[in-house]
């Protein structure tokens, strides 16, 4: 195993906290790297007026692998009442640098598997005949576009005469909008690309070839949203027609999927999604695997090798005040998981979930999520595991 440098993101809030727990199971593990901590996030957004400061970029671009924490994101005008006072008014406007970073290095794919573990009290369960429970075996894998749609950032608002010139070639915008003073008008754009569409269609297709997955699912709305949604649509049926026939394509609205997703989860295996859509549906598959305590995600440009892997929950910065920390740290264990699986460290990575799945399946460490508590500071009192002691339980399970 050739040793590694893995640049550390902690961000804001909590994740500081779940990203030494999830180093200190990398070595437990066997891994062996050096860590270099990289600035992001609130603090510097407040002090520098940059919540991604070159100095970052510089240190992934060098060393291509980073694990990220969380992050914490606001809206426009309290992102700019925060700043220090000698920043206001100078123009400066806070953009999420999670997003910031998928951009700036082409961080495309983004892959958020959602797999159910067995005896996890949170799982989804439906009720059968004669009043019996079910429990679905959840195995469902997004690929989400990360770096185009509405989460590209060309958005106005009052904007400019060009942009309202432009706006106003439309038919569909002079009879709805026309009549708008243009102060009123906020604008957002959601651009698909065919080149990063491929891109997205392709890695998910391959993956289910690769892996054994029967479908891949486009979940778009081609119905309302006819140039996007129906591009990404056409060009996945023009794809798998020619390279994956042995692979099932399905179609699903994302409206109606986030239905289907209680009724009959074990039906999916592979969904591929625009940015906003696979944000949502990540979310909502996580849900029936026991929420974003155990939502794991990979993002990575597969041409330059730099992959970012980060928990989906946020920074919960009310848990990261308190004394003992009880959030659950598995979200950004197979995070690291992820990462190990895309430097090929393969049997690692397996050794980790195969400890992680023991535990949970033991029950007898549970984090407050787990136990479903609500988080407060006085849940391990209760008998709701730490964070530290779910990390702990883990490690001993590997030994």
């Amino acid at each position: 195993m050739v040793k590694r440098t893995i640049v550390t993101m902690p961000g804001d809030g909590i994740g500081k906290n779940v990203l030494e727990e999830a180093i200190r199971v990398l070595d437990a593990a066997g891994f062996e790297a050096d860590y270099i901590e990289a600035d992001i996030g609130w603090e510097f957004w407040c002090k520098e007026g940059n919540p991604l400061p070159q100095r970052t970029l510089d240190l992934i671009a060098e060393h291509k692998i980073a694990l990220f924490g969380a992050i914490t994101s606001k809206p426009k005008d309290a992102a700019a009442a925060e700043l220090d006072p000698e920043l206001k008014d100078k123009g400066l406007v806070y953009f999420s640098p999670i997003v910031g970073l998928r951009q700036h290095f082409g961080l495309d794919i983004c892959m958020r598997p959602c797999h159910s573990y067995t005896g996890n009290p949170l799982n989804f369960i439906r009720r059968g005949p004669n009043n019996t429970v079910r429990e679905p075996e959840v195995d469902v894998i997004i690929f989400r576009q990360n770096t185009e749609g509405l989460y590209g950032g060309v958005e106005w608002s009052n904007p400019s005469d060009k942009v309202y010139d432009a706006l106003m070639t439309h038919p569909k915008f002079v009879k709805n909008f026309s009549k708008t003073p243009k102060e009123e008008l906020s604008v957002s754009t959601r651009i698909f690309t065919k080149k990063a569409t491929e891109r997205i269609l392709r890695a998910a297709l391959e993956h289910a070839k690769k892996y054994g997955y029967k479908s891949v699912t486009v979940c778009e709305k081609p119905n309302v949203i006819r140039e996007t949604s129906g591009m990404m649509y056409k060009m996945a049926q023009e794809i798998q027609k020619k390279d994956y026939p042995e692979i099932e394509l399905w179609n699903t609205n994302i409206d109606a999927q986030m239905m289907w997703l209680t009724k009959n989860p074990e039906n999916y295996g592979v969904i591929v999604a625009g940015n906003m859509f696979g944000d949502i549906v990540s979310d909502g598959f996580a849900g029936l695997i026991g929420g974003l305590g155990f939502a794991c995600s990979a993002q990575f440009n597969p041409d330059t090798g730099v992959g970012v892997f980060e928990p989906t929950h946020g920074s919960a910065p009310k848990y990261a005040d308190y004394l003992v920390s009880i959030v659950n740290p598995i979200a950004m264990i197979e995070s690291a998981c992820m990462m190990l699986d895309f430097i090929d460290e393969n049997d690692i990575a397996a050794k980790i979930r195969k400890a992680v799945a023991e535990v949970i399946a033991e029950g007898k460490v549970r984090t407050y999520d787990m136990m479903k508590m609500t988080g407060r500071a006085d849940v391990v009192d209760k008998g709701a595991a730490s964070m530290k002691q779910m990390t702990d339980a883990i490690i001993e399970k590997m030994k």
